[in-house]
């Protein structure tokens, strides 16, 4: 599913896609009605026009709902209802940003991410659990 841009934003927001690490924008088309999944069947690759375009993870069948995890595309994800509804054996419980992501599903998610979260983790400091 190829991606467009419908309009450049000034903030975060619940429809907001992140296509840079302080660059917020509405996409158009059907790529705007794509759900949130934990175990989504699709990832994200940025296009040419700075859209994200989604991209089979896995065979998707006639009538199968295409989805992806939100946080392929946001740090942060800081605007949805306290749990999350997408009923997958992988929820985490919340639709949490890249930041929030577990090392092990930020490896499943190679190649099907945005490469600024990428460049924002390289840049930020890993905290072991437990210590603040």
């Amino acid at each position: 599913m190829v991606g467009v841009i419908d309009r450049e934003l000034d903030h975060n927001h619940a429809h907001a896609s992140q296509i840079g690490e302080h660059r917020f924008v509405l996409h158009g088309g059907l790529t705007a009605k794509v759900n949130h999944s934990c175990d989504p069947n699709c990832g994200i690759r940025p296009n040419a026009g700075g859209a994200h375009d989604y991209v089979a993870r896995q065979l998707i069948t006639a009538g199968q709902e295409i989805t992806f995890d939100y946080a392929m595309r946001n740090y942060t994800v800081e605007h949805f209802a306290v749990h999350c509804r997408c009923k997958s054996h992988r929820c985490r419980g919340l639709i949490t940003g890249w930041k929030d992501l577990p090392a092990e599903r930020k490896t499943d998610y190679h190649g099907l991410a945005a490469p600024y979260l990428l460049e924002i983790d390289d840049r930020t400091p890993v905290v072991p659990d437990g210590i603040n």
